[in-house]
């Protein structure tokens, strides 16, 4: 998985609110989220898409209902990016608070 997709993925207020609402309910049918999200289904499956194709989300049939649901681990690459780069940022600005204490 690449972080970038994923970033760029959440990085749509409606994307992100799928996500959101993934995460809260569990895996839901496509045809309650897409009424719940008060989209056509055209553009709900345009960003269903996007967030599977980075990995955020996946699908699963069962019967004729499609189920989609948040793939963990593509949540806790974007999470141990984020930490990496807080713990650089941390180092970071407690050397500056160092220095200028002086």
């Amino acid at each position: 998985m690449a972080c970038h997709k994923i970033f760029e993925a959440l990085g749509d207020p409606t994307r992100l609110a799928i996500v959101e609402r993934l995460s809260i309910n569990g895996p839901t049918p496509t045809v309650e989220l897409v009424s719940d999200l008060g989209m056509t289904r055209q553009a709900a499956t345009k960003h269903l898409q996007i967030l599977e194709n980075s990995g955020i989300v996946r699908s699963e049939t069962k019967g004729r209902v499609i189920l989609r649901m948040v793939e963990p681990a593509a949540m806790h690459e974007a999470k141990d990016w984020m930490d990496r780069h807080a713990q650089r940022w941390s180092r970071r600005l407690d050397a500056l608070a160092s220095y200028l204490d002086g």
